[in-house]
């Protein structure tokens, strides 16, 4: 029976904020990932926009990128991306923590968040950090190859608490 190599380690990682420099490589990447990608111009909007996104730097290299949408209240986990070989390393579990820290710092009383209902690696590491499925959107996102169907999103909230705001000082 063949056995799978086991991932290699990656070198340290550096957690840092998307830059305005990083939006051509990334487009890359998304397209590489994703069955329906992002473009450049989507991330460019995001950090227009002011949205919390950052990167996964390793030798020089992102392996790891993602992005999330703030609003009064709540939050939405709008892209979490791992490059395939470093994938299974922890860096989407470590990028949700960040991300939903983020969140709670920022008063946020919920998350949210939509994948596929075949991404079950994803769907299984949101679980584990506290989501659950509140919703399904039929033939939400675009064959992930030619011929093939539509496919439903799976959408999931995480309750993130009350945060007690401190009254300003007067």
């Amino acid at each position: 029976m063949a056995s799978l190599p086991k991932p290699q380690p990656l070198a340290p990682v550096r957690w840092r904020a998307l830059a305005a420099h990083d939006l051509p490589v990334v487009a890359v990447l998304e397209a590489r990932i994703h069955a329906a990608p992002w473009s450049e111009r989507n991330f460019r909007d995001a950090l227009a926009a002011g949205y919390s996104a950052r990167v996964a730097d390793c030798a020089e290299r992102i392996v790891a990128y993602g992005v999330l949408m703030l609003g009064p209240g709540e939050a939405q986990l709008l892209n979490l991306s791992v490059v395939p070989e470093a994938r299974r390393m922890g860096l989407g579990r470590a990028l949700l923590s960040q991300f939903i820290d983020d969140a709670r710092r920022l008063y946020a009383e919920q998350l949210f968040l939509e994948v596929r209902i075949s991404n079950q690696p994803a769907i299984a590491l949101y679980e584990e950090a506290g989501f659950t499925s509140i919703a399904r959107r039929v033939a939400y996102y675009p064959p992930s190859h030619p011929g093939a169907a539509r496919e439903d999103a799976l959408v999931m909230r995480c309750a993130l608490g009350l945060v007690t705001r401190t009254p300003a000082l007067r």
